[in-house]
């Protein structure tokens, strides 16, 4: 049995109770170094994952050693290994950047990162829907305790909106599963999928249901309208280490619609086959519009790129409902970029709240900003990014989308994602312009906060990972078109689940 499958899983769950073992008894820079050794063991982890996948093979482990019917299945594939390498290489700058001080005002900072990434680990590696929920509740309550740490005022408020938001979907979410388990026997993926090809009319009304209620917690979790009121205001809200690691967060929902309705409701699925793309084509492109005008609108920077967190939620939607191998690897190349570049946003956000005072991160031409240069030079670079400029990452994945748009949608489809990105162009320029240019003057004598190596560091990091898939856009492209086949011809992985065979283990002696 490969054990490689539930590393990404345990290195940090094991980190994190060295991490609570230690806290009150060391200083910060021994967290600190726990905190990267843990962070390194990670990434040699999801290094060691994409070489088992880059040949197309499936992992399959069997946690137990039960059979996946019974017992809980990791599965490990070309798509979780791309959204476990995201969500590390996204972990480093963030953890980086709350190492330059912040760690130390928030109580359990690391070991509560540490369990957010388990969280996050295991709902892109597990093969069964009630493990998936699992997963997504230690997710979930490790956030909770990231985004409310230290809190007070709006942000007490934003958080306990964000929790309350978060624990009906659940609820929701507990009320599918009991209906699908009713009607189908199991929750494992691959078994669902047998199972559903094989409904008749009178059981598969049920079904439907009980899978409409899962992809309306999942779109809940990804933000899609009209379900994104709980967004905007806590990730503005959250500290910036924290807003930078939860802008994945709401690729979790989109990789689960993505992976449930490919694999279990795809084109194999008998009567309830795609049964969820025509709803989600136009609620995607109606987020997009509806986040353009909030980045258009929005009165601080944190919230122009919390809605920018949410145009790409709306973009990625659009890109998957088009349900051809074309979008969906456009989607999946857009994807890890529309995620760190938000996130360096987050973070550059707070560069300059701290170098404009009182005035904060408003869009306001009324206060003078010292030492403006390098922020300013890093908001031009991520704003051509996220924007889909040329010649950025950002502009190579709408460019693939766009091409891979069917002709019977092409008209507004087209009109949806250029549209949003002209508006997204224009919210950018409006608050480069108040934060940088239309400034006031700086006084004599006073002197720019010192930009902290670390902080610096990390912006540039996640930005340099924008660069760097510009790069390398070939190679990248070739991997996520052969992730998106895989996900669009699901019997192989449904073969390679169900054929594993628990490794029957003499007792030791």
């Amino acid at each position: 049995m490969n054990h490689i499958a539930i590393a990404p899983v345990l290195v940090p769950l094991v980190t994190g109770a060295i991490l609570l073992l230690l806290e009150r008894t060391h200083r910060a820079s021994v967290l600190r170094m726990w905190a990267w050794i843990g962070m390194a063991a990670l990434l040699v982890t999801n290094v060691a994952l994409l070489r088992e996948v880059l040949d197309g093979d499936t992992v399959v482990y069997l946690l137990g050693d039960w059979p996946a019917r019974l017992g809980i299945a990791l599965v490990v594939d070309r798509l979780s290994a791309l959204m476990v390498t995201t969500t590390t290489l996204l972990a480093i700058p963030c953890l980086l950047y709350a190492c330059a001080g912040w760690d130390k005002r928030a109580l359990h900072f690391h070991a509560l990162f540490q369990v957010q990434l388990a969280g996050l680990n295991g709902a892109f590696l597990t093969g069964d829907v009630f493990n998936l929920f699992v997963f997504f509740e230690v997710m979930l309550i490790a956030s909770y305790g990231l985004l409310l740490s230290g809190a007070r005022g709006a942000r007490i408020k934003a958080g306990m909106h964000y929790v309350v938001f978060n624990i009906a979907a659940s609820t929701v979410f507990l009320l599918a599963l009991g209906l699908l388990y009713g009607m189908l026997g199991t929750l494992n993926m691959a078994e669902m999928a047998v199972r559903v090809a094989a409904l008749g009319p009178d059981q598969a009304l049920l079904v439907r249901a009980g899978a409409g209620l899962l992809l309306l917690v999942f779109c809940a979790k990804a933000a899609l309208l009209p379900l994104y009121l709980w967004l905007p205001e806590a990730y503005a809200r959250a500290p910036a280490a924290v807003a930078a690691l939860f802008t994945i967060m709401t690729k979790v929902g989109l990789y689960a619609v993505l992976r449930i309705y490919t694999l279990v409701f795809g084109s194999e699925a008998g009567l309830l086959a795609d049964f969820a793309w025509s709803w989600l084509l136009p609620a995607g492109a109606a987020t997009m519009v509806l986040a353009a005008l909030g980045v258009v609108g929005a009165p601080r920077l944190r919230i122009g790129v919390a809605y920018l967190v949410l145009l790409s939620a709306g973009t990625l939607f659009v890109a998957f409902s088009l349900g051809n191998a074309g979008a969906i690897s456009a989607g999946l190349y857009y994807l890890p970029q529309s995620v760190f570049v938000t996130a360096a946003l987050f973070l550059l956000a707070d560069i300059i709240q701290r170098h404009r005072g009182g005035t904060g991160d408003y869009l306001m031409p009324i206060a003078s900003m010292p030492g403006k240069t390098v922020p300013a030079l890093l908001f031009l670079v991520a704003a051509v990014s996220v924007s889909g400029l040329p010649p950025l990452s950002g502009f190579i994945g709408k460019l693939q989308l766009l091409n891979s748009v069917p002709e019977d949608v092409i008209g507004w489809v087209w009109a949806a994602i250029l549209g949003s990105s002209l508006m997204a162009v224009i919210g950018l320029s409006r608050s480069g312009t108040r934060l940088f240019w239309r400034v006031d003057p700086v006084a004599e004598g006073v002197e720019a906060p010192p930009l902290r190596r670390s902080e610096l560091a990390a912006t540039m990091l996640l930005l340099g990972y924008g660069v760097v898939m510009t790069v390398f856009a070939g190679p990248i492209l070739r991997y996520t078109e052969a992730t998106a086949a895989q996900l669009l011809a699901p019997s192989e992985m449904i073969e390679r689940v169900i054929g594993e065979t628990p490794v029957l283990r003499e007792p030791s002696r």
